[in-house]
């Protein structure tokens, strides 16, 4: 037992590791980032001042618990640091055995280990050397302690970043520890008031005991200032008193921790802002997470409004272990379709010192990740039947998020079943089941495939779109930049079906039913008219293609094979692999020609070559104009054209 006489120095000796050099390894490998030292030591207090709470609450400790805080002081002139608690205190005892005889068994198989590696797998924590962080800020650390448990004598650890210690009676008689760090002159940025405030704010916004960082001026709430008036009549007011309080910067109590039942909708929206006070559009809704086993986790997901720019949402969930702020590059941790949603995730079975690659290997973590995707697929169901108007206003501002799980995760995928919209040009919503019942018997091809129509861009593909309805087809609108991707693993999913964008061939091509439409064309005209039209159209962009439709069906119409578009547009957002040949093939169009239209009757018996080649310029240049190919001279010279021919 460790016992103090007449106030003189107990113990000096060294600190128990196997290495000598372990100050300067965690000085240089241990932490990529040195201000975590503050997280760090923080973390300390507040886990101490729980403990003692808790034994407090059952009976095992005989101090009172009251109010307590942990406190930021910095001594700017004398360059030293103070974090101080009112936690549990240590005895000397508990001193040599917490401090001196570090968690740190086999050093040198680390130092062979995690020599090259360690910088970026930030393993103190793993190895029991949180306290130790601060020794990558300063050149000389104290502690004065005093312990809960009556009659004991407080203790006082000097150690100047070598394994020497001493370790001395203090006359502290308040409870809790003191940590003095004497900042190194290469460190002395932890010694500027913003630098410590930054900090804070971002790794302790949240910890579950009030941190104490410098007094604030505030109104006396007690005081009403007197309105007299003087000689003249005039009122006057005295100026308001102004009272010292603790400034206290962080909330002890955020919003995830507390119950669903305790909270409202401007509850949720409050802490929203809380943490993102940018941010002035309220989220369109949110999850909270609350659950035991089989392992502990809390939090709150928020979903905002969706750019289409996916790259743009990450890193806005923030992770925290047991209040602590850990990182908001949460990959691994939650779902990588949901790392576009904010937020904030808490489990104590999350290491707070660990690289992201032993998170991801980790099998609590895993079990984490499939928990949140099923827990928000559960709540988008709900949120789906519960009211259903409301989920198909917000679908456009949510898509992304969902097709993304769907095309990521297959369980996801077979739970969205239940409340994936399709939407359509005329503003109804189906769910996959619905849109089958809607179309089947319409829209299912002679070969029994069901050919899911749809549009990209509701008015340049206007005409298609037309063609379609006139035919009593439902045409879906699907803008999402991954839509190609879900499109091929919905086709891969379901039995006997097909997308096809409405401009991609004629309808009647799109849908082949057993009916033909004769042509009007003899086989000497459609010859005639095949080699008037190779005579004009440049074959380097155009597959001429002569087709009777009706007669009412447009003359000239431009289409890309599906295909073709399809493979493009997947290779463009992220296809990879084989697809790369697709992105690099020059733009091809068919011309699709109607040999029953009047235009093309009138092209055939006019007397003149060149008024034929002049009305099949146009009206190529017309069908390149309702696909948003007309361009530069080519637009320049169809615009002269066309004053021409009204002349």
């Amino acid at each position: 037992m460790t016992v103090f006489k007449n106030n003189k120095t107990m113990a000096k000796g060294n600190i128990n590791v196997s290495v000598e050099n372990i100050f300067p390894l965690i000085k240089k490998f241990l932490y990529s980032d040195h201000e975590i030292f503050l997280r760090e030591l923080i973390s300390n207090g507040t886990d101490a001042t729980l403990k003692l709470k808790h034994l407090a609450s059952i009976g095992d400790s005989k101090s009172e618990y009251g109010n307590p805080v942990i406190e930021i002081k910095i001594d700017k002139e004398g360059k030293k640091l103070h974090i101080i608690d009112q936690g549990l205190g240590m005895t000397a005892e508990e001193v040599e055995k917490y401090i001196n005889q570090i968690a740190f068994s086999g050093a040198e198989e680390f130092l062979d280990q995690y020599k090259d590696s360690a910088k970026d797998s930030g393993i103190i924590g793993h190895f029991g050397l949180g306290f130790y962080s601060a020794f990558m800020v300063a050149e000389k650390v104290e502690i004065i302690t005093k312990s809960h448990k009556e009659d004991t004598t407080g203790a006082h650890w000097t150690c100047d970043g070598s394994p020497e210690f001493t370790l001395e009676a203090s006359d502290k008689t308040d409870r809790g520890t003191e940590i003095i760090l004497h900042i190194a002159e290469d460190s002395t940025e932890f010694l500027e008031e913003a630098r410590i405030g930054s900090l804070l704010a971002k790794y302790n916004k949240f910890m579950p005991i009030p941190i104490k960082f410098g007094t604030q001026e505030v109104n006396d709430p007690e005081h009403t200032p007197a309105t007299t008036k003087d000689a003249e009549g005039k009122e006057t007011t005295e100026p308001q008193k102004k009272i010292t309080v603790d400034n206290i910067i962080n909330n002890p109590n955020p919003a995830w921790t507390k119950q669903p039942s305790e909270l409202e909708d401007e509850n949720y929206n409050s802490f929203y802002k809380e943490l993102y006070p940018s941010q002035f559009e309220d989220p369109l809704f949110h999850i909270h997470l609350n659950v035991d086993y089989p392992f502990n986790l809390t939090g709150i997901l928020y979903f905002p409004k969706m750019t289409q720019d996916m790259s743009m949402q990450k890193d806005k969930i923030q992770l925290y272990q047991n209040q602590v702020f850990v990182t908001d590059n949460v990959e691994g941790i939650v779902p990588e379709f949901l790392t576009m949603l904010r937020g904030v995730i808490d489990s104590p079975d999350i290491p707070l010192n660990v690289s992201r690659s032993y998170l991801q290997a980790d099998g609590a973590v895993k079990k984490i990740s499939s928990y949140i995707s099923r827990k928000v697929a559960d709540k988008l169901k709900s949120l789906f039947n519960s009211n259903r108007e409301d989920f198909e206003a917000k679908w456009n501002d949510i898509k992304v998020v969902i097709e993304y799980g769907m095309l990521s995760e297959d369980k996801f995928f077979e739970k969205a079943d239940a409340f994936a919209l399709y939407p359509t040009v005329d503003n109804k919503y189906f769910t996959y089941e619905e849109l089958e019942s809607a179309i089947k018997a319409n829209q299912t091809d002679k070969d029994g495939k069901m050919v899911i129509l749809y549009a990209s861009d509701q008015d340049s593909q206007h005409t298609y779109i037309e063609a379609a309805k006139t035919k009593g087809y439902e045409v879906l609108l699907l803008d999402s930049p991954i839509i190609a991707h879900l499109m091929q693993k919905l086709e891969s999913s379901k039995e006997n079906i097909t997308f096809a964008r409405v401009d991609a061939d004629s309808i009647d091509k799109l849908i082949k039913k057993d009916e033909t439409t004769i042509s009007k064309l003899d086989e000497a005209q459609t010859k005639v008219l095949d080699e008037l039209l190779k005579e004009v159209i440049p074959s380097d962009k155009f597959m001429v293609q002569l087709e009777a439709q009706d007669s009412a069906a447009t003359p000239f119409m431009i289409t890309q094979p599906e295909f073709m578009r399809r493979m493009k547009e997947m290779q463009a957002s992220g296809g990879g692999g084989g697809m790369q040949m697709f992105g690099n093939m020059p733009e091809m169009y068919n011309l699709i020609v109607n040999t029953n239209s009047e235009l093309v009757g009138e092209i055939l018996n006019t007397k003149t070559k060149k008024k034929q080649e002049r009305l099949i310029s146009q009206s190529l240049d017309l069908a390149r104009l309702s696909q948003g190919l007309l361009k530069g001279k080519e637009l320049s010279d169809f615009v002269k054209r066309s004053y021409e021919m009204i002349k």
